[in-house]
């Protein structure tokens, strides 16, 4: 249960006054449902409304305050003219102009002949100074009430500043008195505020200066959710070490087979991956290994070795995928090497259905089944296997620590191998796995041609077709990624179409489209063509991310590449490159290019080493984006911002470490105040660890 101190933190937004339902939709969508998240929305800017002296000094689109003296009203004649209230600071002239207004309302705000302190955006319109919609208007005596410096926040359509400011300071004036849970000569010497103080400072910046992420009081609070999120992943770290586990240790019979009919060497840095599977997997705790592979480094091959060494011990394996193509994709993979010995494997998904369904679930629970491939499907409770082993789950940065616990519970001592084809730097990593063991995959198998990759400005879009044409004519195959448009799929959508009909006009049955709104027996339907040579150009939107292999797609053309992560373009380009043809990569953008943009597409050009991508990544993008989309699953960070508190991280880590060996279920009375600091940063799973021991 959560601690009752927390409880007004956790009240919905609704009881704060002044937000009604349409407001806290408004809230939620923006910040998330309770009062805390309102709390951890920092400001991004400050207006500040210090006075400038007289109008002539006043910039064109600044903020400024001016004291006025109220001259002639002139209401508007008709509904589309604004009204407007002459006025004067004795040097010169200027004018409120207001939309839609009532004039007795603004006769009274705005007597003609009084002084009135006036602040708002100064603009420019038929040479005539203007201010529209002020901020404020109020009388000299009133003057204390202006904010001189006021915090800006990131806002959301239909939300205004003035709103969300007063429910901040709303949710400020109910704060509970928490216990310290920090140590007390960490803090001193770090001349660090108590949490409550660290959060009204926070939301009351007095300068630029105060918005930096490196002040104390940001550093403070970055601190508890770092030390959060570690001892959280600490404990159930623990929890999964203490967990009996079995020592798996195959004979190497399937091994050998399946190694002597693959058409390829393995890589040394696969080699070695499997060596340190291979001793985990034989230890008596369960195994808890990530396997970090650069795009089309062999993660899958890997992966199947390991599991035959479950399968070797007369057990089953499971590969869990985040999604149905990549699924399937693992399935092509897998089953042609392990038929040819006799084992059999199965995918399931929420394709699978009816009777074809029970037939799977069956030979799963009888033990048939040797390896299962599917997605989230594998979680549900009507899967039951004979004897589950080993679990893979396949770009593990999508499922949640709770998804690996769920799928590692469908057997007894289940050992646990996570992969992903993100590189991700050091610093995110003990965000996302505290002290995983981890294995890399450097290496490209013998044979992968460097990929060519170059800029190119959008308006030389008619070049680019023209040479795609004479692409294809030689026989090639082409990936089109159309843009990402900011949190709206329609508009993802209508590029995908766009481009498609475009392309379609020119290539004809050529062309075939991929987006996420088609069903999963459309999208099958046009991969098919595209993978069979039937379709010589994909369109799609970013579903083809991961995970799709067509060994003979030698062109990857991505639309507005400014608009994507790092991460994403490496990702993206690594669909190509995947056979021993030589293979190209055209980044189109649009000009003028950002700093961050401009930086970002000359790294692709540099370099096609996923493990460097990923440092600039976290150093020109900061954590909380680093993966190129929200749905990263890697701790979106609300305070903290890695790629500044990078130091605080390795101290959060090592502060955990101490606290959970002095006190591992945190009785003690510090102990007691971090189960507090669990609660308010909603992890919960981790006290729940704690109980169950």
């Amino acid at each position: 249960m959560r601690p009752p101190i927390l409880n007004p933190l956790f009240r919905p937004s609704t009881a704060l006054t002044g937000v009604g339902p349409r407001i806290a939709k408004l809230i939620e969508r923006l910040t998330g449902p309770n009062v805390v998240d309102i709390l951890w929305h920092l400001p991004r800017e400050i207006i500040d409304r210090h006075i400038v002296p007289h109008i002539g000094a006043a910039e064109t689109g600044k903020i400024v305050t001016l004291t006025l003296t109220v001259g002639k009203h002139e209401p508007s004649r008709t509904k589309r003219q604004p009204y407007r209230v002459r006025c004067t600071d004795g040097t010169d002239d200027l004018t409120l102009v207001f939309f839609h207004a009532r004039e007795d309302y603004l006769r009274r705000i705005l007597p003609e002949g009084e002084l009135r302190i006036v602040s708002g955006a100064v603009d420019r319109f038929r040479d005539e100074t203007q201010i529209t919609h002020p901020d404020y208007v109020l009388a000299p005596e009133e003057a204390k009430d202006l904010p001189l410096v006021e915090p800006v926040y990131p806002l959301t359509e239909g939300l205004t500043l003035k709103t969300f400011g007063k429910a901040v300071r709303g949710a400020l004036e109910d704060l509970p008195a928490l216990p310290e849970w920090q140590d007390s000569a960490y803090l001193a010497r770090q001349s660090w505020p108590n949490w409550a103080d660290a959060l009204r400072t926070v939301h009351a910046p007095d300068s630029e200066a105060a918005l930096s992420a490196q002040t104390p009081v940001r550093a403070r609070l970055a601190y508890d959710e770092l030390l959060a999120n570690q001892l959280a992943l600490q404990i159930i770290r623990a929890k999964m070490k203490k967990r009996p586990g079995r020592s798996i240790k195959g004979d190497g019979r399937l091994t050998r087979q399946v190694m002597q009919s693959l058409p390829f060497e393995l890589t040394g840095s696969q080699r070695m991956a499997l060596a340190e599977i291979a001793a985990d997997m034989a230890e008596p705790s369960t195994m808890l290994r990530l396997l970090q592979g650069d795009v089309g480094s062999g993660k899958t091959i890997v992966a199947l070795f390991a599991m035959l060494e479950a399968v070797e011990c007369g057990g089953q394996a499971a590969l869990m995928a985040p999604t149905e193509i990549l699924a399937r994709q693992h399935m092509a993979t897998i089953e042609p090497l392990i038929a040819a010995i006799g084992l059999k494997a199965a995918v399931l998904t929420g394709r699978e259905k009816g009777k074809a369904r029970m037939a799977i679930l069956a030979d799963l629970e009888s033990g048939e089944i040797d390896i299962i491939v599917g997605t989230h499907a594998l979680f549900q409770e009507t899967v039951q296997l004979r004897d589950l082993m080993l679990a893979v789950i396949d770009e593990q940065h999508r499922f949640g620590v709770h998804q690996r616990l769920n799928l590692a519970a469908k057997g007894k001592g289940v050992d646990v191998l996570v992969m992903t084809a993100t590189p991700i730097p050091r610093t995110l990593l003990l965000t996302a796995y505290g002290d995983l063991e981890a294995s890399q995959l450097r290496e490209k198998p013998a044979g992968r041609q460097p990929i060519d990759t170059r800029t190119i400005p959008l308006e030389r879009l008619s070049e680019v077709v023209d040479a795609l044409d004479r692409h294809l004519s030689n026989g090639a195959k082409a990936y089109w990624v159309c843009p990402l448009v900011e949190e709206s799929e329609n508009l993802d959508l209508a590029a995908a179409e766009e481009r498609y009909a475009h392309l379609k006009a020119r290539f004809g049955d050529q062309v075939a489209v991929v987006h996420g709104r088609m069903k999963a027996a459309e999208k099958d339907a046009a991969m098919k063509r595209f993978t069979d040579g039937d379709a010589r150009v994909l369109v799609a939107t970013t579903v083809i991310e991961v995970g799709v292999d067509v060994p003979d797609a030698t062109v990857m053309i991505i639309e507005h590449a400014e608009r994507f992560g790092l991460a994403q373009l490496h990702q993206l380009r690594g669909r190509v490159g995947r056979g021993s043809d030589h293979s190209s990569c055209l980044l189109l953008f649009a000009a003028p290019l950002g700093e961050t943009a401009r930086a970002r597409l000359k790294i692709m050009r540099e370099t096609e080493d996923g493990f460097r991508i990923a440092e600039e990544d976290l150093r020109l993008r900061g954590g909380g984006e680093i993966l190129g989309t929200r749905q990263s699953g890697l701790p979106a960070f609300r305070l903290a911002d890695l790629a500044v508190h990078g130091d605080l991280l390795a101290a959060a880590r090592d502060d955990a470490k101490l606290i959970l060996n002095r006190d591992p279920d945190l009785q003690s009375e510090r102990g007691t105040s971090l189960r507090v600091l669990l609660y308010l940063f909603e992890r919960d799973a981790a006290v729940l660890n704690l109980r169950s021991g």
